[in-house]
């Protein structure tokens, strides 16, 4: 099929890569589909065709640089309007740690940063731990990922991933003379632990093939890696598990979790070499977390309390047996976490879609909340290295503020900006409004929506708008503000961000009534979302967009299957739409890790339904709307060959003389570029399409 140029013009004639159909066949639960596709798995060894699929996937990008070179120098544009509005030479907050104050900075033209820190006072010398920028010459990608400082602040370990496949590699360095250890230590998850004695550090080893994270591992400075102690090796492969060190620096955690239960093992800090003990042993559909106090463990737990309940426990005495409630669940508010002090614990509560803090005296029981003032907000307790103090920070940013970062003195109730991220170029948040309203889903469930426009929009049936979605996985889509945005909203586009079930923003049963056999209620309640906005002529048909990315980008699949006439065009970044495949395949990275979000195929109850919503699965001869989807052939979360198989089996089956574009990074993975401006150019690109799509050319 060829591509027609659009009726809005931007758009070039091209012909579309076809790719070779190979039958395969899927039989299982006496069920037989033809996977015409299934070939394009082969990049990663699974047969002969990897040359084929690398040659399919580079069709694919010029094509779409054919259809969109019309566009070509407003994606430049785009791209320097959005740079322009980021300062190029800027410094991080500095955090207060064991002594010293560490903080990144950036120097202009610099893709990417200077890690360092000032002993005792930020008037003292600066000492550059990690000059990223110099690491990263030459790299096409390059990610730092945990950095950890010794005790007796004379030795660092940090991560290194440069392939984007979220596989991280440790480094050693000497502070005091600033030489590099010998020892590496290779497929690690990007964190590490320093045990109290300084030549102890515990860290996550993954799997190779499938990536999992399956043990945790004991190294000792100076050693051979390949002699690490095993202290803890997780069987449950649905398990994801972690390693950390408490804040008062007494113990070192070891976290094991899955989305129904978890499990905390725990040892002294100073002593590293004795044998992690089970703080409550797993039960099953139970959550719990940890966080000492000087005299007890408080435990965060979802045990006989849906949206989670704070227990109290001895030191000494740790069993479930000996918990104590601290503070009794409630029906209306979610407890996400805590952040411990001396004097002082922070409760990251939720409420009607809303992030509250709030601050408990542990002497006198005492509690306040902090107020944020506006509609729809994001905040949430930022970097708190320090145990002994009465000041907590905290970030905070809405739909039309700037991310800002503020020290909140609990003991006085004074708060004090620090910083608030600059828009370059000038920006006045009143010029833009936001609301937060309500959709109606299906059931009668009231779906909240957030949105941001410009004051000077003339809101109507004419007037384009993007939403975006996610809605899983429990994760709750809070408002943000963006400066790359404002060049949607200033040439007139609204944004709404629809906070649908499979998220958490409205609690746990949120979340619950959004995943597994209740999934499809995800992808309705976004159609509900779109059909409301329309209705209440935020927008028309004809000028109706969504995205969303990984699971969000199963999200922008389903709904395309379900409603594609709602759509004017649709973005599917790094999108998870070959359900059915994916969850059968163990040797897939993460997949035994998803079956409490998504079911395992293998039981017949979990494949019809998965089938019925697969995107993947669901592709039928008929229109579909424009679509721009994204993949990086290095991915680890969603791996290339979904999003290719999908958009051969479209391009295929649809009706329609719609764009269809496949944009595959073959240098990245998951989150694209790892520099600081690189990611700019894949939304200058997604943004010239929806421009395009309007008639916008400037």
């Amino acid at each position: 099929m060829s591509c027609t140029t659009n009726d809005k013009g931007g758009f070039k004639q091209a012909t579309p890569p076809i790719a070779e159909k190979k039958e395969h066949l899927r039989v299982i639960h006496n069920d037989t589909v033809v996977d015409n596709y299934y070939w394009m798995y082969d990049f990663f060894g699974k047969g002969p065709d990897s040359t084929q699929v690398v040659d399919y996937l580079k069709a694919e990008n010029a094509y779409l640089d054919t259809v969109m070179s019309g566009t070509a120098e407003f994606q430049k544009a785009l791209y320097s309007e959005m740079k322009g509005r980021i300062k190029e030479t800027d410094e991080s907050v500095p955090v207060f740690e064991n002594g010293y104050y560490y903080y990144r900075r950036q120097e202009e033209g610099k893709e990417y940063y200077k890690y360092c820190r000032k002993k005792g006072s930020l008037d003292a010398s600066e000492e550059i731990l990690l000059d990223v920028d110099k690491m990263a010459e030459g790299q096409a990608y390059y990610s730092i990922g945990g950095v950890a400082i010794s005790e007796d602040n004379k030795l660092m370990a940090y991560c290194v991933d440069n392939v984007s496949r979220r596989q991280y590699t440790i480094y050693f360095k000497n502070l005091e003379t600033g030489e590099m250890y010998d020892e590496t230590i290779s497929n690690t998850d990007g964190d590490i632990t320093w045990a109290n004695d300084n030549k102890t550090v515990f860290y996550v080893s993954n799997n190779p093939n499938t990536l999992l994270s399956e043990k945790i591992k004991r190294h000792t400075l100076g050693t051979n890696p390949s002699t690490d102690i095993t202290v803890y090796e997780e069987k449950d492969k649905s398990n994801y598990i972690g390693v950390s060190k408490s804040k008062d620096r007494k113990y070192i955690f070891i976290h094991s979790q899955a989305t129904l239960s978890s499990e905390v093992y725990f040892i002294e800090a100073d002593k590293p070499t004795s044998a992690f003990k089970s703080f409550q042993p797993r039960m099953k559909d139970v959550i719990y977390a940890v966080t000492p106090l000087a005299d007890r463990f408080l435990i965060i737990t979802n045990q006989d309390a849906l949206n989670f309940r704070i227990m109290e426990c001895p030191l000494n005495k740790t069993g479930i047996e000996n918990w104590k409630e601290f503070i009794p669940h409630r029906s209306d508010v979610l407890l996400e976490g805590i952040e411990e002090f001396k004097d002082f614990i922070v409760i990251a509560e939720r409420k009607e879609g809303l992030l509250q803090l709030c601050v408990r005296n542990l002497n006198n029981g005492k509690q306040h909340y902090l107020d944020f003032g506006e509609p729809a907000y994001t905040a949430y307790i930022s970097a708190n290295r320090e145990y002994d103090t009465d000041v907590v920070r905290y970030g905070y940013t809405s739909l039309t503020t700037p991310n800002s970062t503020y020290d909140y003195n609990m003991s006085t109730q004074e708060k004090t900006l620090l910083k608030q991220s600059e828009v370059v170029g000038g920006y006045n948040k009143d010029e833009y409004t936001s609301e937060r309203i309500y959709a109606t889903a299906q059931d009668g469930t009231k779906i909240p929506i957030s949105l941001v426009y410009k004051k000077t929009t003339n809101l109507g049936e004419n007037t384009p708008l993007l939403l975006y979605g996610y809605g899983s996985y429990g994760a709750s889509m809070d408002a943000y503000f963006s400066s790359t945005r404002l060049s949607l909203l200033n040439r007139g586009f609204v944004y709404a961000i629809a906070h649908i079930r499979g998220g958490q923003e409205m609690g746990r049963q949120w979340y619950e009534d959004g995943k597994l056999l209740k999934k499809k209620n995800t992808f309705t309640d976004f159609i509900n979302c779109g059909e409301f906005l329309i209705s209440e002529k935020y927008t028309g048909l004809g000028h109706l967009y969504a995205s969303g990315g990984s699971a969000g980008g199963l999200l922008m699949g389903a709904v395309v299957n379900m409603k594609p006439e709602i759509w004017r065009g649709i973005v599917a970044d790094v999108p998870f739409v070959d359900v059915v495949n994916t969850m059968l395949d163990e040797d897939i990275p993460l997949t035994t890790n998803e079956f409490d979000e998504w079911g395992n195929p293998k039981n017949k109850e979990y494949y019809d339904y998965m089938k019925s919503y697969s995107p993947y699965e669901n592709v039928e001869r008929k229109a579909y709307p424009n679509m721009l989807v994204t993949t990086g052939l290095h991915d680890s979360q969603v791996q290339y060959f979904e999003p290719a198989k999908w958009v051969a089996k479209l391009r295929d089956m649809k009706t329609d003389d719609n764009i269809l574009l496949l944009k595959t990074n073959m240098e990245f993975g998951h989150g694209g570029a790892s520099g600081r401006f690189d990611y700019l150019n894949d939304i200058a690109l997604e943004y010239a399409f929806y421009f395009t799509l309007e008639g916008i050319n400037k």
